[in-house]
């Protein structure tokens, strides 16, 4: 009897060779598409169309009440509060994975797989979540959060692959998803107006005042859900040098300009840690971290206070956010990671 596999269907060309290539390997595949809000009506589509072309059945799931309460009001939240989040990392585990492995469960299959370029090796009942072979493509950052229960049963069979390769197989297989466009940056906000998004949902916030690196006041901001720590462009304010957000104070609803030498940083507090199987730390060597999925990962040490740790980097770091991930790796294996203090 085949081994039964779920795929998370999007219409895209990843998910859609996925499948393909999972049903070429001889498993019994059927797909699964999760509507998270209605601006996923065209994902819906798009996937059925997939399923349709790789002629495997598609399961459609409605996950708006949930992906609301577990992403969308983290996401607000977060904003309002002067921090920068992912809702990618955040809805991983609490609702992406979850939907796939309760699914996989009421039809049987044993495994679940995604199109994610991101890897897994399975040694001594261990499966350990590591890098894609395409650096540039490379998304086990945003997987950090998931843990055995979801690496022991997931498949990956894009991680020895790049996009060209990727849009290759599908057009030769006569997929049409292979000239899709790659996935948007925030599958929610269509038009990645994350301003306009928010205040339409808990109304406009008042403006504040923008603080000079000397702590002068030097102008007035549009509402601090408007800015990130880091940020360089669209501030509002010319100084005749340039400068970053350094801090967002949602108390004194004031935003905080530094000089570019003052985003230099050689540690990071994280909080809310987690690991991709037990004993990740036990290995107290020279670990590399990434503090953004696309950022270099660089040398670093750690020290560990229960459920936070210090996170010590080999070379000074450029505007750490708070409200982001920083992922740890021992090679190409990610071990975990934590939210950004």
């Amino acid at each position: 009897m085949k081994e039964k596999v779920l795929v998370a269907m999007s219409g895209g060309v990843d998910s859609s060779v996925c499948a393909y290539l999972l049903k070429k390997e001889g498993y019994d595949v059927s797909g699964v598409v999760l509507k998270m809000t209605e601006a996923h009506a065209g994902t819906v589509e798009a996937a059925k169309q997939a399923a349709k072309e790789a002629d495997v059945p598609l399961i459609v799931k409605e996950m708006e009440e949930t992906f609301t309460q577990e992403v969308i009001t983290y996401f607000i939240d977060a904003y309002l509060s002067g921090k920068t989040p992912n809702p990618c990392i955040y809805c991983n585990p609490r609702v992406k994975f979850k939907a796939l492995l309760d699914t996989a469960d009421e039809i049987g299959a044993q495994w679940i797989a995604t199109g994610h370029y991101a890897a897994l090796r399975r040694e001594g009942g261990i499966s350990y979540l590591c890098k894609g072979e395409d650096e540039k493509r490379d998304q086990s950052y945003m997987l950090y959060r998931l843990k055995q229960d979801v690496l022991s049963r997931l498949l990956l069979p894009l991680s020895h692959l790049d996009k060209a390769s990727v849009r290759k197989i599908a057009e030769e297989a006569g997929l049409s998803s292979f000239s899709a466009p790659d996935s948007q940056e925030n599958c929610f906000i269509p038009d990645n107006d994350y301003g306009a998004y928010i205040e339409a949902r808990r109304g406009a916030l008042p403006q504040g005042e923008l603080i000079s690196p000397e702590g002068k006041v030097c102008g007035t901001h549009r509402g601090i859900l408007h800015y990130t720590v880091g940020q360089r462009k669209h501030l509002g304010v010319a100084l005749g040098r340039p400068v970053f957000v350094k801090e967002i104070d949602p108390l004194k609803n004031r935003v905080y300009l530094g000089d570019l030498v003052e985003g230099e940083q050689k540690e990071i507090r994280l909080s809310d840690l987690s690991e991709t199987f037990p004993g990740a730390w036990s290995d107290k060597g020279l670990w590399t971290v990434k503090i953004r999925s696309r950022a270099k990962a660089v040398g670093c040490t750690a020290d560990f206070e229960g459920k936070e740790a210090v996170v010590h980097f080999c070379e000074s770091q450029r505007f750490p956010a708070k409200g982001q991930s920083a992922v740890i790796y021992s090679g190409d294996v990610v071990l975990g990671g934590g939210i950004i203090q």
